[in-house]
C-alpha cells in the first residue's frame, strides 16, 4: 500500500500509551511555555529501555489535575482521528499522577470524560487499560485496579503492568495478577521487551490475554507454539522496540519470524509522541522493512479487532470497515 492508502485504512490500534502520545500542543498548553523536540522525543542514540522511559517525566508533569485528564483524553483521540483510527485501547498508570486528594477513580472519571467527547466529535471509538507500575507496591497496584475495576465495561477494559522489566520481572507479580483475575479484571501484560522469556512464560501463566512486546519470543519455537495455541495477542511496537534496544537494530526485529510461524500479531505505535510516529508510519515501516505483504497488514488489523477489549456489536462494525 502507498502512505495514503495506509492513512486511509480504518485502524485499531490496542497498544499506546496515553502519557507518551501527548500532542506538543497540549503539552506546551499545560505548561505554559514552548517545548524543544529534544525535550518530548527520544533520541535517535538512546540506549536503554531505562534511558527511554526518562523521555516521561515531561508529559507526566503535565498530568496532574482533572482538567488536564480530560483535555488529554480529548488530545489523544483529536491526534487519532487524524490517521483514521476507528478504535483505540488507550493505557495509562493512575497512581503516577494521584494523590491523597485525587484518587485513582477520580484521574480514570476524568479520562474517561474527555475520551467521550473525543469519541463524539472525532469518531474514534475507544477504551482504557489502566497500568499498574513494576515500582509501586502491591497494595498500592491492587486499589488502584480495584478502584479501576468499577469502571469495567464503562470505559475501562482491562488492567496492565508496565515500568522497568530488568529490575522488576513478572515473577514479582505473580500474586498480584491472582488477586486480580479473582477481581473479574481481564489484563494484559508488558512482558518480554527486555531479553527475559521467562517472563513471557509468567505472563502466560498468570492468565495474560495479549503480551506486549514479547520480543524475547525471538527463536523460542516452543513459547511461540504455547501463545499461538493459548491465542494470546502479541502487541508489536516496531519504532519503539528499535529505540528501546529490545532488538540490536532495525533488522533484528523478529516481526517477520512472528508473522511467518502464524502468531495473533498486531501492529501499534507505544508511545506517538516520545517516539515521533504514528500507526500509519509503523505499518509503512513495517512493509519496507519487514516485507510485509498488503493480506498481512489487514490480518494484523482483524487480529486486533478480535483480540480487542471491544463489545461485539463494536466488532463486527469495525470488521466491516476492514
Amino acid at each position: 500500500m502507498t502512505t495514503e492508502e495506509l492513512k486511509k485504512l480504518p485502524k485499531v490500534e490496542l497498544h499506546c500509551h496515553l502519557d507518551g502520545s501527548l500532542s506538543r500542543e497540549f503539552i506546551e498548553k499545560q505548561l505554559g511555555r514552548s517545548v524543544e523536540e529534544s525535550e518530548i522525543r527520544v533520541p535517535d542514540d538512546c540506549q536503554s529501555l531505562g534511558e527511554y522511559l526518562e523521555k516521561f517525566r515531561l508529559p507526566i508533569a503535565c498530568l496532574k489535575e482533572d482538567a488536564a485528564f480530560t483535555e488529554a483524553g480529548y488530545d489523544i483521540l483529536k491526534t487519532m482521528s487524524g490517521e483514521n483510527i476507528r478504535y483505540a485501547e488507550i493505557r495509562f498508570a493512575p497512581l503516577t499522577s494521584a494523590t491523597e486528594e485525587i484518587k485513582p477513580e477520580r484521574v480514570i472519571e476524568a479520562l474517561l470524560k474527555g475520551l467521550a467527547k473525543g469519541e463524539q466529535d472525532f469518531g474514534v471509538a475507544y477504551n482504557v487499560i489502566v497500568c499498574a507500575m513494576r515500582h509501586r507496591s502491591e497494595e498500592e497496584n491492587y486499589g488502584m485496579i480495584k478502584a479501576a475495576r468499577e469502571f469495567l465495561g464503562a470505559g475501562v477494559c482491562a488492567a496492565d503492568l508496565a515500568g522497568g522489566e530488568l529490575q522488576s520481572p513478572m515473577s514479582e507479580f505473580m500474586s498480584l495478577f491472582q488477586r486480580v483475575k479473582k477481581l473479574g479484571m481481564p489484563f494484559v501484560l508488558h512482558a518480554g521487551e527486555c531479553g527475559s522469556a521467562e517472563n513471557v512464560v509468567d505472563a502466560l501463566r498468570a492468565g495474560a490475554s495479549r503480551i506486549g512486546h514479547g520480543i524475547a519470543m525471538q527463536g523460542r519455537k516452543d513459547l511461540q507454539e504455547l501463545v499461538k495455541k493459548s491465542d494470546v495477542g502479541v502487541e508489536i511496537c516496531l519504532t519503539s522496540n528499535i529505540q528501546t534496544k529490545a532488538v540490536e537494530s532495525a533488522k533484528d526485529h523478529p516481526l517477520r519470524e512472528f508473522l511467518d510461524v502464524g502468531l495473533p500479531v498486531t501492529i501499534n505505535t507505544d508511545n506517538r509522541t516520545l517516539s515521533a510516529t504514528s500507526l500509519t508510519r509503523e505499518l509503512e515501516f513495517a512493509q519496507k522493512m519487514y516485507n510485509v505483504s498488503d493480506e498481512e497488514i489487514l490480518r494484523c488489523m482483524k487480529n486486533a479487532v478480535r483480540l480487542s477489549f471491544a463489545d461485539d456489536a463494536l466488532k463486527e462494525k469495525l470488521y466491516r470497515g476492514l
